[in-house]
């Protein structure tokens, strides 16, 4: 990569073979178009709808469930048929539109590119489409302007600047210039000769060289960055594909068992396979890919009224596991508004109130709150602020309306806090001239008019302001300032510096007659120093909380900005993620680190400064190859790659560019920190709640098949017909399971520690369990299977019925188990899910209809149960209930496992 900032600007031009008045000729950059393509960002095929659609349906489980669905077909149970393939079709829509809509973030790339440019050719200005420029190509640019190319400034006026912060994370606007950087390697927030496509003038006006275009400037490499980025499935995803794989096998197997046992007794073959076919339908889990998406379209409606929206639904269940949280500073931990915190003047400190530009706020000294009205060195100093100043700020109804430049908004606000408003100000002294910043200078100058009286009022860096002040304001007196009050002055600025805050000083004249001459040599001297003046874009209060929140929840915060090494340290030690042990590296120290070094410090590293997209993706990675579930927020352009690279991108919702919401899994309406950790809740509650639900399905599942597996392993008769077994599956895996999806959120989720990345969905722990319960689940089964068929010596159509109905009410009592490991139902509070009450509630109505209400009978090849029979099947069907509560109190004395 040529190093354009190192280049004289006549180097540049011979290079590029343009001229820095009359720029190229008609005919030169119509060849360098042929040769370098048009500016503008290529983007790679993407897949068409109908690739992405037919993608769908490449899992194992897919194409099992469309086996099942062909089975239940031939059995003729048409219901199980249309509502397993109505599952398997909606799960390919949801995945068809989720993934359509990720293919689009390069055409939100391309709208950051101006769409025309104001250009020097053949020493001629004229307006040409932005897709045209060259390399070479003279260009006009203004404020207000987009720049439509990565340019080296030829000229520019004193007061011209750049707002970069979504390419760079500088908050800030940069003040730009022509002169030679003289250092090789520069990052990219601190090459101040060079323009960025993307990026927009606020102030001034300069002309510049095109030296890249299309794909070879900065945003086209983020462009490139984002393309070769691929999506990898989801920690849920790679759990549930690798688990209903487990589960088919081990079904197929469990079903070939008794199938041959069936056989070797000298069962009908067509019976025996239509009833292990039943069986393998019934115990795989067809309704997990529903349950699944239907937890996560519920949650993603929670999350809305949260502040989040979000764009990919198996996000939810990623930041419900993510162990890292790397963030952007700039307006995602800070407001992005400055605020002055600190005024100094020759005799007191002040601390300043208050966050964001929001005039409300207070003054304080060591002695408590203070009045400034009684402070008249403050007044003065605050004033002389609002009186050199370009920025607006007003207040209509309730809201704080603003315009400028942040820094000289951060001191009105300042000042409109001690009762001094810029417009009331203005009234009194209007303007005569006004001498702007300029980059050597380092400060500005207006003079303004009060009646015959002219006063220059000046801020600036105050290491060169206080060279032309001679005289200092101390209580209200103007006075000599002596060798000490420098050395006074510089150790306060000193002091504010190595807080992280940006200072600015501030001093005024009173002219004694209109000047000859309004150069900066004649008017910015024999000044007054009123004071100093510290500010710094601040944390938002609420972050503070969510931080608590992310380390009591095992969580790690990293901070990965454009901004100085010091502001981001100062606003890390602030919000109480910066220890004795943490590091802070700049992109410069990450250059010189191998992949493997980062990979060995990456833990200790909690703050990433004037970093570069490069640099951004490689701490993703590497905490990524370290094992971590990483979620990265973002809102500037320079934060796509990252944001996408990441197991879970975040978007900000009102400063994200269109760039980074369309690479993102999720957006935070209201920019609020907060709001991730809200997500990370109702993430956590969701993947409890899937868990739930499959602990459910296959105890339930579980106990089917051993039911059938006992009975013909003792040589008993089959104690369920194959519609009997599809019916079990229905009203089990149906309502009851969709219900488990929706439970409350567990109040105390965000104290337990993240989930492990390569935690199985079943744990041992949860496996024997699960074991347990189907295993009582099939011995009541059987239990009211027998006690009907040798105790009552009844037909095998009624002992069937008694089995039937055991096995579904059994289900349908350790749905409520299925709660919690830990706690006691009763603790739990039943009807605070007042859908598995209902749920149950009605599954227990349709299995009595199909044992009592005549029509069904003979479908269901059942009969009609006596009360004692009744009776019986309640106390059978609870025991799996009692059993758990009793193992629940066991485990809470002596601690056998840790589930939730």
């Amino acid at each position: 990569m040529t190093k354009w900032w190192h280049l004289a600007v006549e180097e540049i031009a011979r290079t590029l073979g343009t001229d820095g008045k009359a720029g190229l000729s008609e005919s030169a950059a119509a060849e360098k178009l042929t040769t370098h393509g048009a500016n503008e960002l290529l983007e790679k095929k993407g897949r068409g709808p109908l690739a992405i659609l037919l993608d769908q349906f490449k899992g194992l489980i897919i194409w099992v469930l469309i086996g099942a669905a062909l089975v239940s077909g031939f059995l003729k149970e048409w219901v199980d048929a249309l509502a397993i393939l109505a599952i398997v079709v909606l799960n390919a829509i949801l995945g068809l539109v989720q993934e359509h809509r990720a293919e689009k973030s390069l055409a939100a790339l391309k709208k950051l590119s101006a769409p025309s440019s104001k250009v020097i050719r053949d020493s001629a200005a004229r307006i040409i489409p932005s897709r045209e420029l060259v390399p070479g190509d003279l260009i006009e640019v203004e404020a207000g302007d987009h720049i439509p190319a990565d340019s080296r400034v030829n000229w520019h006026t004193s007061n011209f600047a750049v707002q970069e912060a979504s390419l760079t994370g500088e908050s800030m606007p940069v003040n730009k210039t022509d002169i030679i950087l003289e250092a090789m390697d520069i990052p990219l927030a601190e090459r101040a000769n060079i323009l960025y496509l993307g990026t927009a003038v606020v102030s001034g006006k300069a002309r510049a060289f095109v030296v890249e275009t299309g794909m070879q400037t900065e945003l086209g490499r983020i462009a490139g960055l984002i393309q070769d980025i691929k999506k990898e499935t989801t920690p849920l995803q790679k759990k549930l594909e690798e688990f209903g794989k487990l589960i088919i096998y081990l079904c197929f197997v469990l079903v070939a068992v008794v199938f041959g046992l069936e056989i070797i007794r000298g069962g009908k073959v067509l019976d025996m396979f239509l009833t292990s076919v039943s069986l393998a339908v019934a115990a795989i889990p067809e309704g997990l890919p529903a349950v699944v998406t239907i937890a996560l379209a519920l949650g993603v409606q929670r999350m809305v009224r949260r502040n989040v929206l979000i764009r990919k639904l198996a996000s939810v269940e990623t930041l419900g596991s993510a162990t890292v949280i790397c963030s952007d500073k700039t307006g995602t931990l800070t407001k992005n508004e400055m605020t002055v915190q600190a005024v100094w003047t020759s005799r007191d400190a002040f601390e300043v109130t208050g966050t964001g530009y929001d005039p409300s706020g207070e003054f304080r000294s060591d002695s408590g709150s203070v009045d400034p009205c009684r402070h008249p060195d403050l007044l003065k100093a605050l004033t002389a602020g609002v009186l050199c100043n370009n920025a607006q700020l007003t207040v209509k109804d309730a809201k704080t309306i603003v315009f400028g430049d942040p820094t000289e908004i951060a001191i009105l606000s300042a000042a409109a806090k001690a009762g001094i408003w810029k417009g009331e100000e203005e009234q009194a002294y209007e303007i005569v001239e006004e001498i702007p910043f300029d980059s050597e200078r380092k400060k500005m100058s207006i003079v303004r008019r009060a009646d015959q009286d002219m006063t220059v009022f000046t801020k600036g860096a105050p290491d060169l302001l206080l060279k032309d002040c001679t005289y200092v304001l101390e209580d209200g007196v103007e006075r000599p300032l002596a060798a000490e009050d420098r050395e006074r002055i510089m150790k306060a600025n000193d002091a504010y510096s190595d807080q992280a805050l940006r200072v600015l000083a501030v001093a005024y004249r009173n002219l004694d007659q209109e000047p000859h001459s309004y150069e900066a040599e004649a008017i910015e001297k024999d000044l007054t120093f009123a004071g100093l003046v510290a500010m710094i874009d601040p944390p938002r209060p609420e972050v503070r909380e969510a931080m608590a929140k992310c380390r009591t929840s095992g969580i790690r915060t990293v901070m990965i900005t454009g901004d100085h090494r010091n502001t981001a340290v100062a606003i890390a030690r602030e919000l109480g993620f910066y220890g004795e042990d943490s590091r802070a590296l700049t992109g410069d120290d990450v250059d010189r680190l191998s992949d493997t070094e980062l990979d060995a410090s990456v833990e200790q590293v909690v703050v990433y400064a004037r970093v570069s997209p490069e640099h951004k993706l490689r701490a993703v990675r590497a905490w990524r190859r370290n094992g971590g579930i990483v979620a990265m927020t973002g809102d500037g352009v320079n934060d796509a790659p990252a944001v996408k690279e990441a197991d879970i991108g975040v978007a900000m919702g009102i400063t994200g560019t269109d760039v980074t919401k369309e690479v993102s899994d999720m957006v935070i309406t209201d920019d609020n920190f907060a709001s991730i950790v809200a997500a990370v809740e109702e993430g956590r509650g969701i993947y409890d709640n899937i868990r739930k639900f499959i602990h459910f399905l296959l105890s339930c599942n579980l106990g089917e098949i051993l039911v059938m597996f006992t009975s013909a392993l003792l040589g008993f008769p089959v104690p369920l017909l194959p519609i009997q077994i599809l019916w079990v599956n229905l009203v089990t895996d149906g309502l009851p399971a969709l219900a488990l999806g929706v439970d409350p959120v567990d109040p105390n989720i965000m104290e337990r520690p993240p989930r492990k990345p390569g935690e199985p969905v079943i744990t041992g722990a949860r496996a024997w369990l699960i074991s347990l319960q189907g295993v009582v689940i099939a011995a009541c089964s059987l239990g009211a299977f027998l006690f009907v068929l040798l105790y009552e010596k009844e037909g095998i159509d009624r002992a069937r019925t008694a089995a039937l109905a055991t096995l579904a009410c059994s289900q349908l009592f350790h749905a409520f188990n299925c709660r919690s490991m830990k706690i006691s139902l009763f603790k739990l509070k039943v009807f605070s899910n007042p859908q598995l009450v209902y749920a149950t509630g009605l599954s227990f109505l349709l299995q009595m209809a199909i044992i009592y209400v005549p029509v069904f009978q003979p479908i269901f090849k059942t009969e009609a149960l006596s009360a004692l029979d009744l009776g019986m099947i309640m106390a059978f069907s609870s025991l799996p209930l009692w059993i758990m509560e009793l193992v629940k109190a066991l485990n809470r004395k002596f601690h056998f496992y840790v589930l939730y």
